[in-house]
């Protein structure tokens, strides 16, 4: 079953295109790894994916609904855009944890303020809070923070933060999970600890679109593999095929760069 399909989506700031003609598909499940040299128009494209960028041209369908079709003009009030990026979990690199909010009530907050927009708030908001509290709690367990719930975010570490932000992005059950170069702000020693957390993912069939350095991690858990330059998708496959078989000149090239090939 296919749950994200991106067909030709293009972006531009002023007269610069940063994204020229980008698509793929993603089943339920599956892990897609997106690599590429910096500037080549991978963060921009979560951001596109995230409502966080208008993309120029395109279209977005999740299970088979258009969310977003450049061609139909329609302007998007903030409140569309709100429930069309409930669709999408993302996962940003400096993690932008609310410093004022334990781990918990960082975690807790979406769902919480969600609620209070509920017919049924009113009559039952200590159940519906209760609700929230325990699939928070149970989430900041899955990523191994059981002890670590009401820290604030400076008394964690980078990754423990880092793992707090994935815990935030599951809260309200996302179709699609993307990360922007998660492990790029943290010192090596605690890289590992993060992408055994997606690792983990995986393993339990989420689907995510993961932006990624690392490419031996890459290799591992994704299903597809699409890289891209110059805004443009370069080359696509399995890791087998991308990793084992390239087949344009710039994806052997970069792939001698970052990964000793």
């Amino acid at each position: 079953m296919i749950v994200l399909e991106v067909k030709n989506i293009s972006k531009r700031f002023g007269n610069t295109e940063v994204l020229k003609d980008v698509g793929f598909t993603l089943e339920k499940g599956e892990v897609i790894a997106i690599i590429g040299s910096s500037g080549s128009g991978k963060t921009t494209l979560l951001r596109c994916l995230n409502f966080l960028e208008t993309p120029n041209s395109g279209q977005i369908i999740v299970n088979g609904k258009i969310l977003f079709d450049a061609s139909s003009h329609k302007l998007l009030s903030e409140n569309d855009i709100r429930k069309l990026r409930l669709h999408f979990g993302l996962v940003f690199q400096s993690f932008n944890l609310f410093p004022q909010y334990t781990a918990l009530g960082n975690v807790k907050l979406a769902g919480e303020l969600l609620a209070k927009e509920r017919g049924d708030y009113n009559n039952n908001h200590k159940a519906i809070l209760k609700v929230i509290d325990e699939n928070a709690s149970d989430l900041l367990r899955q990523v191994g923070l059981s002890d670590k719930m009401q820290l604030y975010p400076h008394q964690l570490s980078g990754g423990q933060q880092q793992r707090v932000a994935i815990a935030r992005a599951l809260a309200l059950s996302p179709d699609v999970l993307c990360f922007d170069e998660p492990t790029s702000a943290l010192d090596p020693e605690l890289t590992g600890e993060v992408l055994k957390v997606i690792r983990s993912l995986a393993d339990r069939n989420t689907t995510m679109v993961i932006v990624t350095h690392e490419m031996q991690f890459a290799r591992d858990v994704a299903d597809k593999v699409v890289f891209m330059d110059d805004g443009f998708v370069v080359e696509s496959g399995t890791p087998e095929e991308v990793f084992g078989q390239p087949k344009q000149e710039r994806t052997i090239r970069f792939l001698e760069r970052y990964s000793n090939l």
